[in-house]
């Protein structure tokens, strides 16, 4: 047998745990050519805000959304290319469609086919894995050896595994049950009530305390997961990655608790990486992508990224010092579609239909035309973030985070007008994108001609 090579994924919002293993099949090739182990250490809405980490990679996720953030780190894909849109099964979410159109490229099945790794993958998987509609919980995607998987979303207690495509039913015994241990904004954001009342304020200290000790499981889980590599003498051939599939926000912009928007809160997550010939205790201020990932673990294994149609670069020639900064992407697309019901919610009469995600005091974090996309740029001299909404009103908002790090100042309107102009066109370029032509040259690129960044607000 090759060497065992350990996966692992983590949700935080409701702990849930996921730990995929990696390892080579073929005893003569692992002589020959001895594969490095991969470790993905995904959690779910770990945002930056909530600190714990010292030094991490800047890192952004392409939606700030659960099953299309994980759809592009399964595929190395921008949203527009793998069709994910939200967590349902109309939007995508492992659905029959998803199955027949992308799961035959995920990295996991490239791994097997082209490196001849064994794969392990346990925990939560997309929203809507289990659903009787899409195969229910005997369905298992391809590209997986052995399958530990959460029917549909993250649940404490009381969830049902698919056990390579055997339902296993779990209930509340906390030792055997436990799963993490196995302004001039946008309408939405304006419609929140500032100041929150007291109980609000209560209800998310209580919810902040509450995502720091699931992190407690998270970190005795990661501590596992690393002496035992290290005790089979596998630590120093093995990646470790660290990340999330999206942030959070509790009380910015006096928004509740959830994720779905375009800040910085709700789209930049840690990212973490040791492994081969990476310096430790180093920090890289390139932009890096979620869909990166898939790239960067087929690269690990040595895997040619030009055999896939995947959107996104593999970021392990800056680790290791294989790669010249200054020649690294400038910036990314995010991309999200928002989520209403057709009717109105009888707590809010006065909101009317099209909103979703309500609180009891009629705050609500999504709409229809919550739908938008960004491009944000991060270079030698630029922190931008330029996005438009899919609205009546074709909604600008645009934040130089120099200047403005929480994003307090709309400035799309005292911005100079070529700079809109170019930012227009570069996203309008992203969101048709595919493969290559997303790694093109961005706006503020040392590739680009110059652009001057003038304005009041600067």
């Amino acid at each position: 047998m090759g060497s065992v090579r350990v996966c692992l994924r983590t949700w935080l919002r409701l702990s849930l745990i996921c730990v995929t293993a990696l390892s080579s099949n073929l005893a003569v090739v692992a002589k020959m050519y001895r594969k490095p182990n991969i470790v993905l250490i995904l959690t779910d809405d770990l945002d930056v805000a909530i600190g714990g980490m010292v030094r991490h990679i800047m890192h952004f996720v392409a939606s700030p959304l659960c099953c299309p953030s994980r759809a592009s780190i399964l595929t190395g894909k921008y949203p527009h290319n793998h069709h994910v849109i939200n967590n349902t099964l109309e939007g995508n979410c492992s659905s029959l469609a998803w199955q027949k159109s992308q799961e035959s490229a995920t990295f996991p099945l490239l791994l097997q086919k082209l490196a001849y790794y064994q794969t392990f993958f346990a925990g939560k998987y997309l929203n809507e894995y289990g659903n009787p509609e899409a195969g229910g919980v005997e369905y298992v995607p391809p590209g997986w050896d052995y399958w530990f998987a959460l029917e549909k979303n993250s649940k404490y207690y009381n969830y049902t595994l698919s056990v390579n495509g055997k339902p296993q039913r779990h209930g509340q015994n906390y030792s055997q049950d436990y799963l993490t241990d196995v302004l001039d904004k946008h309408w939405l954001i304006r419609q929140a009530k500032t100041p929150m009342t007291n109980s609000s304020v209560e209800f998310l200290d209580d919810a902040f305390q509450k995502r720091w000790r699931t992190l407690l499981s998270v970190d005795d889980l990661v501590e596992k997961v690393v002496k035992n590599l290290e005790a089979r003498g596998e630590l120093e051939n093995t990646y470790i990655m660290f990340t999330s599939d999206n942030g959070y926000h509790t009380g910015q912009f006096s928004l509740p608790v959830d994720k779905r928007q375009l800040y910085e809160f709700d789209i930049r997550v840690p990212l973490l990486v040791r492994g081969p010939n990476i310096k430790p205790n180093q920090t890289s201020p390139m932009l890096i992508a979620n869909v990166d990932l898939g790239p960067t673990i087929l690269d690990m294994a040595g895997i040619n990224i030009n055999q896939t149609k995947m959107d996104g670069i593999s970021f392990l020639p800056l680790m290791n010092g294989q790669s010249n900064s200054s020649s690294w992407r400038t910036d990314m697309l995010v991309e999200y579609e928002g989520e209403g019901s057709n009717i109105s919610d009888p707590a809010c009469p006065l909101l009317g239909p099209g909103v979703s995600e309500c609180f009891p005091d009629c705050v609500c974090e999504d709409s229809y035309n919550n739908t938008y996309a960004c491009v944000r740029t991060v270079s030698t001299s630029t922190n931008l973030q330029y996005c438009e909404f899919d609205d009546s009103e074709v909604f600008v908002e645009v934040y130089n985070l120099t200047a403005d790090p929480f994003q307090l100042t709309n400035i799309a309107k005292s911005i100079e007008q070529e700079v809109l102009e170019k930012m227009n066109h570069r996203l309008m370029m992203l969101q048709s994108c595919s493969g290559q032509s997303c790694r093109t040259a961005g706006v503020f690129d040392a590739r680009s001609e110059p652009v001057i960044l003038a304005s009041p607000d600067y």
